[in-house]
């Protein structure tokens, strides 16, 4: 498959397991031992003990949560008030949900419009209903792109295109993270003063590595000669420490990598519009979620609040915690809730409105993407698949 879309074109691989080109690709973006049991096991990746871990991982922080957050406390007073929530400001916040994750699959679906791929949108949703899940539960978010790279190699969409697609994604949407950050720290020292005191340390933090994490990825992008060689001697700095074990294959996969960011670029200069379209998307798509919070004020019947100082308290926790080597910034989200959303909420309604803002907007979005990553794995085969099954 092969593409040319305003000047920028796709390489044309075709991805059979002879492929050794193909492999080494996915073995950048999945890491060796991931994509050479993709490939032993005919396109089903099962790297059975690292999904084991990241389930005891996620049940452990999970546990320590719940323990964290419910120790000491009433939990019948708790039900007794969250009972008290109108459903239907509830289902305002499921819809944001929904929102946030069928955002995504538009910006996928536009893209690769634009790479002239075509697609139907309802397997764009379960692209993102992949990357969602996998991201949920894995720390950093790491396990969602290389799932949803895996689907869309399905579709018989080329690794380079998807990798592409999904960096522009993540790139736009770190970008939305790192502009409320800015934006609240050069201009909301009142905001800060009023409602961050106490989280300061964590919240610059937040900003920090945001910023540090886009700018690399810029760097990449559009002057990959640097960036490869600031990561050819880290990668010797390391080697030298002995944290990295030397090898003479990493060096051809970083050129390969190189290649990739250098097809970012391109398609970035000669499509600034499209760019645009993807940030303002990304930046809807963000809010949606923040807003389930606001959604979870109204339904106690609670009013006098501004609502954008609501949405942008709940875009500052995600701003703190989305580089955080935790599944959904679990244990660390609650904890900022409790302290920057008492002058919203009074102290009495504040763990119960932790508990449904919390579970609309990261719970709800972990079954709601679970189920949809059961109904990808069922609906999406490759034409070998599809062969043995019929």
């Amino acid at each position: 498959m092969g593409c040319n879309s305003g000047g920028f074109a796709c390489r044309d691989y075709v991805f059979h397991s002879e492929s050794h080109e193909g492999i080494s690709i996915l073995q950048e973006v999945l890491g060796k031992s991931n994509a050479d049991s993709f490939w032993k096991e005919g396109g089903s990746m099962r790297s059975v003990k690292k999904n084991v871990w990241n389930l005891l991982f996620l049940f452990l922080v999970f546990g320590l949560t719940v323990y964290g957050v419910f120790r000491g406390e009433d939990l019948t007073k708790l039900i007794a008030i969250m009972k008290r929530a109108h459903g239907i400001w509830l289902f305002c916040g499921v819809l944001c949900v929904v929102f946030f994750i069928w955002g995504e699959s538009i910006i996928i679906y536009y893209l690769m419009g634009t790479l002239s791929v075509k697609l139907k949108k309802w397997t764009c949703f379960l692209f993102s209903s992949v990357g969602f899940f996998f991201s949920c539960i894995t720390p950093s978010a790491s396990g969602g792109q290389p799932m949803q790279i895996y689907y869309m190699r399905k579709k018989n969409i080329p690794i380079p295109v998807s990798t592409l697609v999904l960096m522009i994604v993540t790139i736009t949407y770190k970008l939305v993270l790192v502009v409320i950050g800015v934006f609240v720290l050069l201009f909301g020292r009142g905001f800060i003063q009023k409602y961050l005191m106490g989280i300061r340390p964590v919240f610059y933090l937040g900003i920090a590595l945001n910023v540090f994490c886009v700018s690399f990825m810029l760097l990449l992008v559009f002057h990959p000669a640097l960036a490869k060689t600031i990561m050819i001697r880290g990668m010797h700095i390391l080697e030298k420490m002995h944290v990295l074990k030397q090898k003479e294959t990493r060096l051809h996969q970083l050129e390969n990598s190189m290649e990739l960011y250098g097809d970012t670029a391109a398609f970035f200069k000669s499509h600034i519009k499209v760019i645009g379209n993807v940030f303002a998307i990304t930046f809807l798509q963000r809010t949606a979620l923040f807003f389930t919070t606001y959604f979870v004020y109204l339904a106690f019947g609670l009013h006098g609040k501004s609502v954008v100082d609501i949405v942008l308290l709940q875009a500052i926790i995600s701003v703190s915690v989305d580089m955080l080597p935790l599944p959904g910034g679990m244990g660390i989200s609650e904890k900022l809730f409790l302290m920057i959303f008492v002058p919203i909420f009074g102290v009495d309604i504040l763990l119960p409105a932790m508990l449904l803002s919390r579970g609309l907007g990261y719970y709800t979005q972990l079954l709601l993407s679970a189920v949809m990553t059961i109904v990808a794995q069922f609906t999406i085969r490759t034409e070998r698949e599809k062969e043995f099954v019929s």
